[in-house]
């Protein structure tokens, strides 16, 4: 199969959350594969060196991965200001990184709760917030939110995980109307059982990556490069005038 390559994100800033492994760096490849300069933020220091060369390996611009915890606030605004004074123009977000820690709320305390709104919700946020005066000097651009179906389905085991998962519309349906006025698009994709190495690992054996593609209306199962596709769709001029969408790509799950 041949997929698209959007010119218009073609030496394009863009930032994106989480982007060492899984979803993110299939987003991170997606983009340098059309060109763009790509910085990433996340803390697992060896994934994303790793990804970076193998993105130069592949013939992509080198992207820029800057390790950086998400749950320190003013690092995540100084890697921020790092990327739009060393990088140009910020014109795309992807706020991607989260972590769908399984947690009973018999076993969830105070703490335990504000971490999973922290590394799931807050630095959405936060990163945006950060951003978007960047967005707004260089005439507009896009942000991509990303949830989950796990709110939508109930997920066992997934209440503070969700509460933050859908806290990303509401930002999102509230944001797009703050900012629209500038030029400045933002959007979410819910993700349905992507089968990532991670999630292959702890939680989706063979058995249940059975289950989850006989719930699909299109049963083939979902990977991380099916996302990065509506992502970059999204951050291209292609979709200029979409924006408060909630995006599901999920197989009809």
């Amino acid at each position: 199969m041949a997929f698209a390559v959007y010119p218009s994100l073609a030496g394009r800033t863009v930032i994106v959350t989480g982007g060492a492994s899984g979803i993110g760096a299939a987003i991170v490849e997606n983009l340098a594969r059309s060109g763009s300069t790509v910085a990433f933020i996340d803390v697992a220091v060896s994934e994303g060196q790793t990804l970076v060369e193998s993105v130069v390996g592949k013939g992509y611009p080198r992207p820029v991965f800057i390790n950086c915890d998400l749950l320190d606030l003013d690092a995540t605004k100084a890697a921020i200001e790092r990327v739009a004074v060393e990088l140009g123009p910020i014109k795309g977000l992807v706020n991607n990184a989260a972590n769908d820690l399984r947690r009973p709320m018999e076993e969830t305390g105070p703490a335990e709760f504000e971490w999973a709104i922290n590394v799931n919700l807050r630095h959405v946020y936060f990163c945006t917030k950060a951003v978007l005066p960047y967005l707004e000097a260089s005439g507009g651009g896009s942000v991509v939110n990303m949830s989950s179906l796990a709110w939508v389905k109930g997920t066992l085991d997934l209440q503070a995980y969700s509460a933050a998962k859908a806290g990303i519309i509401g930002l999102t349906s509230s944001l797009a109307h703050k900012v629209g006025q500038h030029n400045i698009r933002v959007n979410v994709i819910t993700p349905g059982a992507v089968m990532t190495e991670k999630q292959k690992r702890l939680w989706f054996d063979r058995r249940s990556q059975e289950t989850v593609l006989n719930a699909q209306c299109i049963r083939e199962t979902v990977v991380p490069d099916d996302i990065a596709r509506m992502v970059l769709f999204l951050l291209a001029d292609d979709s200029q005038h979409i924006t408060k969408q909630n995006f599901a790509v999920d197989g009809g799950r």
